[in-house]
């Protein structure tokens, strides 16, 4: 399968945090999304954007220390993970990786990196940068689910 990108200008939180929303109401099957970038490139600024976009109402906060923070919204089981202080792969498979990749979740993994070899190949990988005092989000899809959600985000 071809690999489709994406590029979008997110000149603040708020186009970052809708970007996140979108993602989130475009969502139809069980998705892997990772998302790379720098210290406050807007990883967990998008992640904040699906999880509330999914209909979360409370704080949406970065797993940094305890790796992943679950989140149960409407038909989805949401697992936002941040792999940035993971010092081994291996620690994924203690802590049972396997089991968080099921057919109603959506797994958000900051610093996929970090995991490289333990987690299931993305959907999507979104790359966030820094443009002056802007973001840019390079989306890449390529799967036949990433395809999808991004064609969404593009009508």
């Amino acid at each position: 399968m071809n690999t489709q990108t994406l590029h979008i200008t997110l000149a603040d939180e708020p186009q970052t945090l809708a970007l996140g929303s979108k993602l989130a109401q475009s969502l139809s099957a069980a998705t892997v999304i990772f998302l790379h970038g720098s210290l406050g490139a807007g990883k967990t600024t998008l992640s904040r954007g699906i999880v509330q976009g999914l209909g979360h109402k409370g704080n949406v906060k970065s797993p940094t220390y305890t790796l992943v923070e679950p989140y149960q919204v409407a038909a989805w089981q949401v697992y936002h993970f941040d792999l940035y202080r993971l010092s081994d792969p291996e620690e994924l498979e203690y802590m049972g990786i396997r089991d968080y990749f099921t057919p109603d979740s959506l797994c958000l993994v900051e610093w996929p990196e970090r995991g490289l070899g333990m987690l299931p190949a993305p959907d999507m990988d979104i790359r966030l940068q820094y443009d002056g005092v802007q973001r840019m989000a390079l989306i890449e899809a390529s799967t036949p689910v990433g395809v999808a959600l991004l064609e969404k985000l593009t009508t």
